[in-house]
């Protein structure tokens, strides 16, 4: 089916709809809400289109769920995983091209998610030392926790004028996590009950989760815990090493989660007063925009 007509479509049961209610909804919205089947397919060799529904091209035309510029380049040329849970575009796999140059660090970081409003959340390829989550023993990353003053304020003015006008502050996700859960819809929708504003702070373990592309066997929290060993060489985001995530533990003051150097899922055993390692997460300006590189660690993304 062709865009003008997918367009067509859309114009004549948007206008019917709206004579027919009276509602303060935008546009936008209706047109994401009346069309509620996404089993329809269509034919969209002939368009420039992705979607294989009428529901995902009536987003894309209407910018419902489709993030523009760099974030629209991006998943055009590395074919990103459209996210369920979220209008979010994730990186998966073991070693995809999503190395990013940014505060001058040649593939220093890597590229967590294109977001739906054309920001890019990205994270630190290694690590920038270990630190302990918060020194007062509180799991409140809103407090502040510790490691949120340092990041956004030290790390922050330590890094070039050019990077910190590229970061935009976001509203993050900091709600506490059930461990060993095993539905990974209800902990995306925990995490994101509490909010933090602000420009730096880490990934929380949905995203840890997401990045994984074996879904049957670590697509949870549960499954990624049962089946460490091999879940860590199917997402990119493992490291050898203990590391910080933002996420608290539900029903804990003092806990925040780790990502162990197995692979597993775990809260610290010396909770966050004690040090682990720290790899800061940020989110990109939509204004920001690809310049040049292909992703890969030899030829990262380059930013303008």
């Amino acid at each position: 089916m062709k865009k003008e007509k997918v367009k067509e479509i859309a114009k004549k049961y948007l206008i019917g709809f709206i004579l027919g209610v009276v509602s303060a909804y935008t546009i936008s919205v209706i047109a994401a809400t009346y069309f509620p089947s996404n089993q329809t397919t269509y034919d969209n060799t002939n368009t420039e289109l992705k979607s294989e529904n009428v529901q995902d091209a009536i987003d894309e035309l209407y910018g419902v769920c489709f993030p523009p510029k760099a974030g629209d380049q991006i998943i055009k040329d590395a074919g990103l995983e459209k996210d369920p849970y979220e209008c979010r575009y994730f990186f998966t796999g073991a070693n995809p091209n999503n190395y990013i140059t940014f505060n001058g660090e040649k593939a220093g970081w890597r590229i967590i998610s294109v977001e739906c409003d054309g920001t890019i959340k990205i994270i630190r390829t290694g690590n920038i030392g270990n630190m302990a989550w918060d020194t007062s023993y509180d799991n409140n990353w809103a407090r502040p926790a510790t490691l949120n003053v340092y990041l956004n304020g030290t790390y922050y003015n330590e890094l070039n004028t050019t990077a910190q006008s590229q970061i935009v502050a976001k509203d993050w996700g900091i709600g506490a996590v059930t461990e060993d859960n095993n539905n990974l819809s209800y902990q995306v929708s925990a995490e994101n009950a509490t909010k933090w504003n602000g420009k730096i702070a880490l990934a929380n373990v949905s995203e840890y989760i997401r990045s994984n592309s074996d879904k049957s066997s670590c697509g949870t929290f549960k499954l990624n815990n049962d089946n460490s060993n091999s879940c860590q060489n199917t997402t990119w985001m493992y490291i050898n090493d203990d590391w910080w995530m933002l996420s608290p533990a539900f029903g804990e003051t003092n806990d925040s989660f780790v990502v162990y150097y197995y692979g597993r899922i775990r809260t610290n055993s010396f909770h966050v007063g004690e040090s682990n390692v720290v790899r800061p997460s940020l989110y990109l300006s939509s204004e920001v925009k690809i310049t040049g590189g292909d992703g890969s660690q030899s030829n990262p993304y380059q930013l303008g």
